[in-house]
C-alpha cells in the first residue's frame, strides 16, 4: 500500500508539473448560482450596447450559434443555459418561466448590464416577457420575439396558439419517459422547426440539446409555458417599446391577424420554420440588424 500511495503521489507530482507547462484554455462562460445551489451557465461575447439571447424550451446557448460570433462585433452579446438545461443546474424547483425571468434579471443585475434589447426563441419569449412585466419597459431597449405567441393556449377558434388541448395534452404525455421525449423532440425538428432534410448530424445536435434536460424538467417547463398569459406584457411592449415578432410560416396568417389585432405597432416578419434563425440566419441577422439599428 505505501509503495502504491508512494507511486500514486509521484504521478500526481509530475501531472502538475506537466500541466504547469502549458496555458490553461479560458473558459468559455462563467455561472452565476441565482439560489442556494442553483447555478445557470452563461456565455458573454463582444463588446457595445447589451444584446441578450434567450433560448427555447429545453434549449441552451448552441442554438444561437449563428448570431453570437455575428453580433459580437458591434455588441456585448449575452446568452444562458436557463436552469434545468443544459450545463446549468437541474433541480426539482422553479422548473417555470416566472422562475427563470426572475434568472434572468439576477443574470442581468450581476453582469452590470443595463437597457439591453431581449430576443427570445419560442418559450424563451416568456422569460423576456415575464423579465419586462416585472423590471418595466424601461429596463429594455427593444424586444424580439422569435415565433411565440403571447398567449399559447387559449381554447378559443382563431386564436394564435400552439395548438388545440388535445394536442397539447398529448405532446405533455409524450414527454413522461425519455424515449417519449427523445420522439417528440425528433418529430418537431422534422416538421416544425427545420425545413431542409436533417441530417445525422443535424438531429443529433438538435436533439442532444434538449435531452440535457430530463423529462420531468422538460414536461413541468411543457405545462408552465403552455398556461402563461403575456399578451397585457406584450400589449406594454408595444406601445411602449421597439417590438419586433419574426413567426415561421406554416402560421403566419393567423399570427398576422392575431398580432395586428393586439400588437398593432409590432412589425411582424414571416418566414422559414420555427429556427429560422439558425436555418435562414443570413436573413434573419440582417432583419436584427435592422431592428438594432433603430432601437438605439
Amino acid at each position: 500500500m505505501t509503495v502504491f500511495r508512494s507511486h500514486l503521489i509521484g504521478i500526481c507530482a509530475a501531472a502538475a508539473v506537466a500541466l504547469g507547462a502549458f496555458t490553461v484554455p479560458a473558459q468559455a462562460g462563467g455561472y452565476l448560482e441565482v439560489e442556494p445551489g442553483v447555478e445557470i451557465y452563461y456565455e458573454e461575447k463582444g463588446q457595445g450596447p447589451a444584446l441578450v439571447l434567450v433560448p427555447g424550451w429545453t434549449f441552451t446557448t448552441k442554438v444561437f450559434e449563428n448570431q453570437v460570433d455575428a453580433f459580437a462585433k458591434t455588441h456585448r452579446v449575452i446568452s444562458f443555459d436557463p436552469r434545468g438545461h443544459g450545463r446549468s443546474t437541474v433541480t426539482l424547483e422553479g422548473n417555470n418561466y416566472t422562475t427563470q425571468g426572475a434568472d434572468l434579471t439576477k443574470l442581468l443585475k450581476h453582469l452590470k448590464v443595463s437597457d439591453p434589447v431581449l430576443v427570445g426563441w419560442s418559450f424563451g419569449c416568456l422569460a423576456t416577457w415575464e423579465f419586462i412585466k416585472s423590471n418595466g419597459t424601461g429596463a429594455a431597449k427593444g424586444h424580439v420575439c422569435i415565433d411565440l405567441s403571447p398567449t399559447p393556449m387559449t381554447g378559443v377558434d382563431g386564436d394564435w396558439v400552439e395548438g388545440g388541448v388535445a394536442d397539447i395534452a398529448g405532446f405533455y404525455h409524450g414527454l413522461q419517459s425519455p424515449k417519449g421525449h427523445r420522439d417528440i423532440i425528433v418529430w418537431y425538428t422534422d416538421e416544425v422547426m427545420i425545413q431542409k432534410p436533417l441530417t445525422p448530424e443535424i438531429t443529433t445536435w438538435v436533439v442532444d440539446q434538449s435531452l440535457s434536460s430530463p423529462p420531468w424538467v422538460a414536461a413541468a417547463y411543457m405545462a408552465a409555458g403552455m398556461f402563461s398569459n403575456y399578451m397585457e406584457t406584450a400589449k406594454k411592449i408595444d406601445a411602449e417599446l421597439p417590438s419586433l415578432f419574426v413567426v415561421a410560416d406554416h402560421w403566419a396568417d393567423t399570427a398576422k391577424r392575431y398580432l395586428a389585432k393586439h400588437t398593432p405597432k409590432s412589425r411582424v416578419v414571416a418566414f422559414g420554420g420555427h429556427m429560422m434563425f439558425w436555418e435562414h440566419h443570413e436573413k434573419f441577422n440582417g432583419l436584427l440588424k435592422e431592428f438594432l439599428a433603430g432601437a438605439k
